[in-house]
């Protein structure tokens, strides 16, 4: 892929949160998603029938008018921004921020308040995982249970999401959308140079690029049409259930309430359960490069919404970062009753996945496949069957490997691994987790009966209950049976 590497470049440093007053270049009316409508045009890659687009067209319509829900707008966004309501208490009462930084780079270590908000009683948005050991009354009527059936072409696989961020679902197009909403000056409005700047040659150089592009996100509106986008997208792709991870700690150095990010992202996940039938659920990631005090600081923070993400994670910059710096966190998290992720062995060798599993006390790997180079490592994986959630276009994209062709994925599947595929960060990688599945058909020859296998997987190695589990699996099996396989 072209090398651009953009290690806080001035094209980065362009990203700038202006007054109200500002103006910024172009048409908010030329941009079709200034009617909240993600345009079709950027999802032509995962769809390939006519009823495909048919159901596409559909979701998008449903989109445009949505259902009667009461809106709210913070006194401290700039323009009066419908928003939707959430379970949080107000917009503007959570007090933990970060301190003396306007700006913000993945490396700032800056200390987070804890002070708790007053607050009003919040619902689980869980569907999955033990019960926490805090437990709030339950006000709020909305689940990421599913009460419709998916709204999907019934001819695509059913999967679950095991690795996805959601701060990766942001396409260029919602980008300048939400820009323009927010007065964020950008280098450019222009759909094509953003989408052209996608392109990178290390993890870094990726990172840079994306947590400037997320200055973007201000508001709970803005998190909400995030995760709605992704739903809708989602859908098309045949995903069943999604364990999203998200990254608090970004937000609050952008001066984002926690409020927001929870409120907006726990609404989407209900609506999504409601109209597309995708269950769902946060998981909680800390920025590794930022150190554990503060991310012992984020999770103390955030525990005032503890019945709003099922887990935690350890995610951005892994080398240099191992885990071992991240057992007392992970100790507390646990005592929390929260489900423990991390990413380990991308960039990381053999020795983060060891760590994270003897350490950390993780009950999945993501990424994981620097295991393959470690033969004990390798067994220990078989026998436990812990689930690793690669990212096969991740790994092109980011040059972990060469080309699709050299990934350790048939390899990882022979040793008899518990293996799902994943998109990671599917606007900045080339493709959602439909694109992920169809990629390594191509590359390796896959049939339907491996790509079942890999969606058996995916809903196996969930935190969804063990019912959903097997209703997901057997919907696996009538469609490789519909497929004469």
């Amino acid at each position: 892929m072209p090398d651009e590497t953009r290690h806080e470049s001035a094209d980065l440093e362009d990203y700038q949160v202006s007054d109200a007053s500002d103006t910024l270049e172009g048409n908010p009316g030329d941009d079709p998603l200034d009617r909240g409508v993600i345009p079709p045009e950027r999802w032509s890659a995962g769809i390939k029938t006519a009823g495909e687009q048919e159901s596409l067209d559909q979701l998008l319509a449903e989109e445009e008018t949505p259902p009667s829900t009461p809106t709210t707008t913070c006194p401290k966004t700039a323009a009066t921004t419908p928003r939707p309501t959430s379970t949080s208490t107000g917009c503007c009462s959570m007090t933990a921020r970060i301190r003396g930084r306007a700006g913000w780079s993945p490396r700032t270590r800056a200390p987070i308040r804890t002070t708790r908000p007053t607050w009003s009683p919040a619902t689980s948005a869980s569907t999955a995982g033990p019960p926490a050991r805090r437990r709030r009354p339950c006000t709020w009527w909305r689940t990421t249970t599913p009460t419709s059936a998916p709204v999907t072409d019934r001819g695509q696989l059913p999967v679950a999401e095991l690795h996805l961020h959601i701060e990766g679902t942001l396409e260029p197009e919602l980008l300048v959308t939400l820009a323009q909403r927010n007065g964020v000056s950008m280098p450019t409005l222009d759909v094509a140079e953003l989408r052209a700047r996608y392109r990178f040659d290390s993890l870094q150089s990726f990172l840079d690029l994306y947590y400037a592009s997320l200055r973007v996100l201000r508001a709970e509106a803005d998190f909400y049409d995030l995760a709605r986008a992704y739903l809708a997208r989602a859908a098309v792709a045949g995903v069943r259930r999604a364990e999203i991870f998200f990254d608090p700690q970004t937000h609050l150095a952008n001066g984002v309430q926690l409020e927001a990010v929870f409120g907006g992202l726990t609404a989407a996940l209900a609506d999504g359960a409601r109209d597309h039938g995708i269950s769902a659920d946060l998981i909680l990631c800390f920025l590794r490069d930022l150190g554990a005090d503060a991310a012992g600081e984020v999770l103390r923070a955030a525990l005032p919404f503890r019945d709003k993400f099922i887990g935690i994670g350890l995610d951005s910059a892994e080398a240099g970062y191992p885990p071992a710096l991240f057992t007392e966190v992970y100790r507390l998290a646990a005592a929390e009753g929260l489900r423990l992720v991390a990413h380990a062995g991308e960039e990381g060798g053999p020795g983060y996945v060891r760590e994270a599993l003897d350490l950390l006390r993780v009950e999945r790997v993501d990424h994981g496949i620097r295991s393959m180079e470690d033969p004990d490592l390798v067994a220990r994986l078989r026998d436990e069957q812990i689930a690793l959630t690669v990212c096969p276009l991740s790994n092109v994209a980011l040059r972990v490997v060469g080309t699709l062709g050299d990934h350790m994925l048939p390899g990882m599947l022979d040793a008899g691994l518990l293996v799902t595929v994943n998109s990671d960060d599917p606007a900045y990688f080339g493709g959602y987790v439909d694109d992920n599945l169809a990629a390594v058909r191509r590359a390796f020859g896959y049939d339907d009966t491996a790509l079942a296998a890999l969606a058996r997987n995916s809903f196996g190695a969930s935190f969804a209950p063990a019912p959903d589990k097997q209703k997901w699996q057997a919907e696996v099996d009538r469609w490789l049976a519909a497929s004469g396989t």
